[in-house]
């Protein structure tokens, strides 16, 4: 067969592959899904038979994405085509297949709709949670609906026991019912003889692993099975595929381990790393190393940080000779949404559309968002509604309400929601019946609701909710009439009611506890720079939310990155480069090291999303740790061997045919950069320096030194604080504020 001429040599080596197993390690943009397609031909052009072909796909799109290409690749060539599936469509063959073999009880047709799931997760969520949650769960009914069903599906790509998946969640003790949950749902599911999409996969899978005859009824089918994106794999989805390849089946399995980033779906790099050499004896190793999104720069950015970690194939990504010049800046700034602000007004507003903002959690987009309605950029949100309408900034709105005198204006229902948010910022720990009656109170009154609440008979009230209304009558007293910047006054209300400490007491998560907590610094930050009363801030907030209302179809997009894997923009914007985002602070009892990979992976990905520009924004090397947690650079930043990969890319970008094969470079040399120079035919010169850790936070260093203790090394973290074990066997714990005062660098 005689192959296209712009194919690469890794390609034509995947496409003309012998009969044989075999791991594709693709980078970002490689060009895999034509490689694939081409493979398909071939191997029907040899006399494969299309019928004894199996193609399994990650989802929908990805599945008609190939199909398109394939009918491309194999026009006018009167081949038959093998059939292209997805995981979930394949198990409910398998699973219909079951209940006529007697193995598996039937099911109806009707798969269970997300809306039947969420309601029953609801109603189980209100039977089964602790009482202290209940009011949580009543005001916030979609993030607990989220929370249960999540959890279902999570303990359905897995073969672990349900207890076992909520410990290594690290969900709170007070969200042990969700185990109770589980199986609470699982009754209820099959005694209506209902099936869900998780169920596709998870009961004929387990009904396969629990059962020899099965195991041989499915598998040696197939003589090929091909698997695209094995990096985003579980462990059902790993053992259907290894039962129906059997040992008849050739299989061929495409992904990058530098890629997983979908591990709270139950997504490892091993299965792809070393799970499937394991158990697929001696697979032939392939790579398709070329990038045809981003040039030489953001490929010297992307390998130089992944390189740091362990758990990969040792593959680097190389820009492709025909890919476009990417241009990448770093910018060194205090503040985010003021950095981002420049770098969209100095674009052609048309230009707007192709820009992706990227975040690594959602409370970041806050004071960039709120900036963006002020100077009317139209901007768009892959979720949720953005910003203002979150229930922390809500909140905050009927507190500034309060401070600025403006309930007597308002009518009563007006009011009424205003006490019952008040009521629960922090949540003052009465049960509903009474916060509703306290609200309805309250409501009654246009002014001086400091003074009903301190009027109240605390020694009738449990403790807990005496001390927590006192102290709410006590800050709104001090507030009444302030004038005074009003992000002062925020900070003074969530110190004198404990707000945070409230927060965190009621979090799923120590992640979900820092969203919602960084959500109201980031408002406040955006507050004090507007310089405003409480009454200029609530005018200011009316303007923006009714510009929120109206939906943009266009402009600037405003997404986590997530939710961008397989995705691509003309121009990223990566705001947040700073120790407490990426990598975002681990728990005590987390992995260190692990969470440092899984951060790379996600800092990669979405470095790796561009095609012609990249803007990376950390803090400047001299700041310090702040009381909100801003911690100061990311440790990344210096992994990233920015002025290299930038000095050195932009000469392989300009460099014409016939010239000088020799580049002197004036930053400190690296393993990775020669590498790349090599795979590159040039020679690179300059000083080679060891560049582990120049400008990275003490904690991230390989070995320090302390003033009093002596050397020794860092062996876990947390968000405030570190843990050192020195050479004298002692280990301490310091905290990350004071850390500069008592540590140097052992070189």
């Amino acid at each position: 067969m005689e192959l296209p001429e712009f194919l690469t040599d890794e390609q034509r080596a995947i496409i003309t592959a012998g009969y044989e197993h075999s791991v594709i390690t693709a980078v970002a943009g490689s060009g895999k899904t034509s490689t694939l397609a081409w493979r398909i031909r071939y191997l029907l052009e040899q006399g494969h038979d299309p019928d004894r072909m199996l193609v399994l796909m990650f989802n929908r799109s990805a599945r008609a994405d190939f199909e398109c290409k394939l009918q491309e690749v194999t026009q006018n060539r009167g081949l038959a085509t093998p059939e292209i599936r997805t995981y979930h469509a394949m198990g409910l063959r398998l699973y219909k297949r079951f209940v006529r073999e007697g193995y598996l009880p039937g099911f109806s047709d009707k798969i269970l709709s997300e809306q039947e799931i969420s309601y029953q997760a609801w109603q189980l969520t209100r039977r089964l949670a602790p009482e202290d949650l209940a009011d949580d769960i009543r005001r916030n009914k979609k993030d607990f609906v989220e929370t249960a069903t999540s959890f279902i599906d999570l303990v359905k790509t897995t073969l672990s026991p349900v207890d076992v998946v909520f410990e290594e969640l690290g969900y709170s003790d007070k969200h042990r019912y969700l185990i109770d949950l589980f199986h609470s749902f699982e009754q209820w599911r099959k005694a209506q003889s209902r099936i869900s999409y998780a169920d596709m996969l998870y009961e004929p899978v387990m009904a396969i692993h629990q059962n020899q005859p099965l195991q041989r009824l499915v598998g040696n089918k197939m003589d090929l099975i091909l698997v695209d994106e094995y990096q985003d794999t579980n462990e059902i989805q790993h053992l259907l595929l290894r039962y129906v390849a059997g040992e008849r089946a050739r299989v061929t399995v495409v992904g990058d381990p530098d890629q997983t980033i979908y591990e709270f779906r139950g997504a490892k790099p091993e299965f792809i790393l070393k799970r499937f050499s394991d158990e697929f004896e001696s697979p032939l190793e392939q790579t398709l190393s070329y990038s045809f999104r981003y040039g030489h720069q953001v490929a010297l950015l992307a390998n130089h940080l992944i390189c740091r970690n362990t758990g990969r194939k040792d593959v680097l990504c190389h820009s492709h000779p025909s890919t476009p010049d990417t241009g990448i800046t770093l910018h060194e700034s205090g503040s985010d949404s003021d950095t981002v602000l420049d770098i969209l007004q100095q674009q052609p507003s048309e230009q707007r559309v192709d820009t992706a903002i990227l975040f690594r959690v959602w409370s970041q987009s806050v004071p960039i968002e709120l900036k963006l309605l002020a100077r009317q950029i139209p901007y768009r949100i892959d979720a949720g509604k953005g910003a203002l309408f979150s229930r922390e900034i809500q909140a905050v709105g009927a507190l500034l309400s309060v401070i600025a005198g403006k309930l007597e204006n308002l009518p009563p229902e007006d009011r009424l929601t205003i006490a019952r948010q008040l009521l629960r910022f922090p949540h003052i720990g009465l049960k509903e019946p009474e916060l509703e009656q306290l609200a309805s109170f309250l409501s009654g009154f246009g002014n001086g609701w400091h003074e009903r609440l301190l009027a109240l008979d605390f020694d009738a009230l449990a403790p807990m909710a005496a001390r927590k209304l006192r102290k709410l009558g006590e800050v709104l007293a001090r507030l009444q009439d302030y004038r005074g910047p009003v992000s002062n006054a925020i900070a003074v209300y969530a110190e004198h009611t404990d707000l945070y400490e409230g927060i965190r007491s009621l979090a799923l998560t120590h992640e979900a506890a820092d969203e919602r907590i960084d959500t109201i610094h980031g408002f406040r930050d955006y507050l004090k720079g507007l310089d405003v009363d409480a009454s200029g801030a609530l005018q200011h907030l009316k303007a923006l939310k009714k510009q929120a209302s109206e939906a943009a179809s266009h402009g600037v997009l405003l997404s986590t990155i997530h939710r961008t894997k397989g995705l691509e923009w003309p121009i990223v914007i990566l705001p947040g480069l700073q120790e407490k985002y990426l990598p975002y602070s681990p728990r005590a009892e987390d992995d260190p090291r692990a969470i440092m990979e899984s951060e790379r992976r996600l800092l990669y990905v979405a470095m790796t999303r561009t095609r012609d520009q990249l803007h990376l924004i950390t803090r400047p090397a001299s700041t310090q740790p702040h009381l909100d947690g801003d911690l100061g650079p990311s440790r990344f930043v210096s992994e990233l061997c920015f002025p290299l990969s930038a000095e050195f890319g932009t000469w392989l970008d300009q460099r014409t045919p016939g010239e000088s094969d020799a580049f002197h470079a004036n930053s400190p040399l690296t393993p990775v950069a020669n590498r790349y120079a090599d795979r590159e035919t040039v020679t690179l010169e300059g000083a080679q320096q060891d560049i582990n850790a120049n400008g990275a936070p003490l904690w991230a260093r390989d070995r320090l030194s302390h003033a009093i203790f002596g050397e020794g090394v860092v062996i876990a973290e947390d968000d405030s604080a570190f843990e050192v074990r020195f050479d004298s066997g002692e280990t301490l714990n310091f905290s990350k504020k004071s850390a500069h005062l008592y540590f140097t660098v052992v070189a």
